[in-house]
C-alpha cells in the first residue's frame, strides 16, 4: 500500500489502466495515486509508446511486477532499440523471460514474454542505466534471500534519496562494501 505524492494523475493515464488490468487497486487525488493489491496480480499486455500511451521509462519496472503476476505478459516496445538488454540481469535472479530478439537474446528485441509468478532468488546483478537498476532493486526486493546491484549509482542518481525511501516503504538494504 504505496501513496505517490507529487503527481499529475492524467500525466500516468497507460500506467493507471494496465496497474489496474493486472489487479492492482488505485486511488487517484489531485496529486497523488495510491495503489494497492488485495488478490493475485494478473498476466497484461503492455505497449511503451510515446506520451500519452505506456511510458517507455517504466517499461523496465513494469516487466520486474510482471514478473509475479499470473501467467504470461507481453512487453512492446516501440520508442527505443535495445530497451531490452536489461533482461539477462533479471534472469540470473530467477525470471522466466523470452525475447523475440537474435537467437532469443535481447539483441535488437522488441517484445518480450514473462511467465510468472515466479520465485525470485538472490544474487549478484549490475545495474546497467537508471531504468535497470529500478527494475533490479524492485526484483531484489521481491527476491528470496540477497540481491547484491552492482553499478547501483546508475538508480540512484534519478531518485531523492532513492534509499531512504525504499527503507521507509519497508525494504531491507545494506551498503555496498
Amino acid at each position: 500500500d504505496v501513496v505517490i505524492r507529487n503527481v499529475v494523475p492524467e500525466h500516468l493515464d497507460g500506467v493507471v489502466h494496465k496497474l489496474r488490468d493486472a489487479g492492482a487497486e488505485v486511488f487517484e487525488s489531485d496529486d497523488a495515486i495510491r495503489v494497492w493489491r488485495q488478490g493475485p496480480l494478473r498476466a497484461v499486455e503492455v505497449q511503451a509508446i510515446h506520451y500519452p500511451g505506456f511510458p517507455t521509462d517504466l517499461q523496465t519496472p513494469f516487466c520486474a511486477l510482471l514478473t509475479q503476476a499470473r501467467g504470461e505478459s507481453v512487453l512492446q516496445e516501440r520508442v527505443f532499440e535495445d530497451r531490452f538488454t536489461y533482461v539477462e540481469q533479471l534472469r540470473k535472479l530467477g525470471a522466466r523471460i523470452e525475447t523475440n530478439g537474435e537467437g532469443g537474446t535481447a539483441v535488437h528485441a522488441t517484445r518480450a514474454y514473462v511467465h510468472g509468478p515466479t520465485p525470485l532468488q538472490g544474487t549478484e546483478v549490475r545495474a546497467l542505466d537508471l531504468r535497470s537498476g529500478i527494475a533490479l532493486i524492485i526484483a531484489g526486493l521481491v527476491a528470496e534471500g540477497s540481491t547484491a546491484i552492482a553499478d547501483f549509482y546508475h538508480a540512484e542518481r534519478g531518485y531523492e534519496d532513492l534509499t531512504g525511501r525504499l527503507r521507509a516503504l519497508g525494504g531491507e538494504l545494506c551498503p555496498q562494501e
